[in-house]
C-alpha cells in the first residue's frame, strides 16, 4: 500500500457563514467535454495529458511512441492498440475507472475488473484492512470508498462518533456527511472551517479526476451545511505549529488533536480496490496520545 495524502493539505478557502445561513462553495467545473461514450479516446487522452501538463514530445518519450503518433492518435488520425491505449494511460496515472474508460472509447473491452467489496474473491482484502485498523486501536482508522461510504472502522472511530444522532449512523454511513453535518461532528470541531475547507478541497481534487455525478451531488450537499460562528478559542488567529494541518475535536470534555493519513493500494488490477482508501488519524500532542491508552485500557 502506498501512503497517497495527509492532513498537510493546504485548507481552501472556507466561505463565510453563520448558524443561520449555509456557508456554500461553488462546485469545482466539471472535466470539459462529454461523457467517454460520446467522444473517441484521442480528446480524451488529450484531455489527460493537458491536465499532466505534458507535451506530446514527452509523452511520447515516456511511452516509447514518437509525437507525430502521438498527434494522430489525439486528433484521430490514427486508432491506438489495446497496449498503447494501456501504456498511454499508465504514463498519464490515470485512474483506473478511467482507463477502462478510455478502452470503451478505443473500442476495447475494459481491461479491469469492477468486483463488489462483499464477493468471496476479496475476502483477503476485506480481512487484511480490517486487520490493520484493529492494528490501529486506540488511535481512529478507517476504510472509504471513491464515494467516502465507510466500508469498515475501528473502535477509535466509534469513539468520536459516541453522541451523533442515529440517522447519520444508518447506513451507509458516510464520513463527508459524518464529518460535516450539523448534527455530526461539525459542532465538536474545533478549528471546523479550516478542516472543513480540507475536506471540501480534497473533494474537488477527486472530482477533477473522476466523472462522478454522485460524488458532484456529495460535495454540494455537505458545502451547503451551515457553518457556525467560531466559539471564543476556536479558530486561534495565530498558526498551530503542528507539522500539518490537525483536526481539533472535543470529546468528555477533553480537546484531542488528530493528524490523518490516508493510504491506497499500490498498482491495483480491480477497479474497486483501486477506489479504496484507509484513513488514519494519528495523535497530534502527547495529551491525545495519553487521554486515548487511557480509554482504551
Amino acid at each position: 500500500m502506498t501512503t497517497v495524502a495527509t492532513g498537510s493539505t493546504a485548507p481552501g478557502t472556507p466561505a463565510p457563514g453563520s448558524a443561520r445561513a449555509a456557508a456554500r462553495v461553488p462546485a469545482p467545473a466539471a472535466p470539459p467535454g462529454p461523457a467517454p461514450a460520446e467522444q473517441g479516446v484521442g480528446p480524451l487522452l488529450r484531455a489527460w495529458r493537458e491536465r499532466r501538463r505534458l507535451s506530446q514530445l514527452e509523452l511520447a518519450l515516456r511511452a516509447d511512441s514518437s509525437a507525430r503518433h502521438i498527434s494522430f492518435v489525439e486528433t484521430g488520425r490514427s486508432r491506438p492498440s489495446e497496449e498503447m491505449v494501456l501504456r498511454l494511460a499508465e504514463h498519464l496515472d490515470v485512474p483506473v475507472r478511467e482507463r477502462n474508460a478510455l478502452l470503451l472509447a478505443a473500442g476495447y473491452a475494459p481491461h479491469y475488473p469492477q468486483t463488489p467489496l462483499d464477493d468471496p474473491a476479496l475476502d483477503g482484502l476485506r480481512e487484511g484492512m480490517e486487520r490493520l485498523i484493529r492494528g490501529y486501536e486506540p488511535y481512529p482508522a478507517l476504510v472509504v470508498d471513491r464515494l467516502y461510504d465507510v466500508q469498515a472502522a475501528n473502535r477509535g472511530i466509534t469513539l468520536l462518533l459516541e453522541g451523533v444522532p442515529e440517522s447519520l449512523l444508518r447506513p451507509p454511513l458516510n464520513a463527508m456527511r459524518l464529518t460535516l453535518h450539523p448534527e455530526g461532528l461539525a459542532p465538536r470541531i474545533r478549528n471546523l472551517r479550516a478542516w472543513r475547507g480540507h475536506l471540501l478541497h480534497q473533494m474537488e481534487r477527486q472530482i477533477a479526476l473522476h466523472r462522478s455525478p454522485e460524488l458532484r451531488a456529495l460535495y454540494e450537499e455537505v458545502a451547503a451545511y451551515p457553518v457556525p460562528e467560531p466559539r471564543p478559542g476556536e479558530e486561534p488567529d495565530e498558526p498551530v505549529a503542528y507539522f500539518a494541518l490537525p483536526m481539533v475535536i472535543e470529546h468528555g470534555g477533553r480537546t484531542l488533536s488528530f493528524v490523518s493519513s490516508i493510504s491506497t493500494f499500490n498498482t491495483p488490477m480491480d477497479v474497486t480496490v483501486a477506489e479504496l482508501a484507509i484513513e488514519t488519524f494519528l495523535p497530534a500532542d502527547p495529551a491525545t496520545v495519553k487521554y486515548l491508552h487511557a480509554l482504551g485500557s
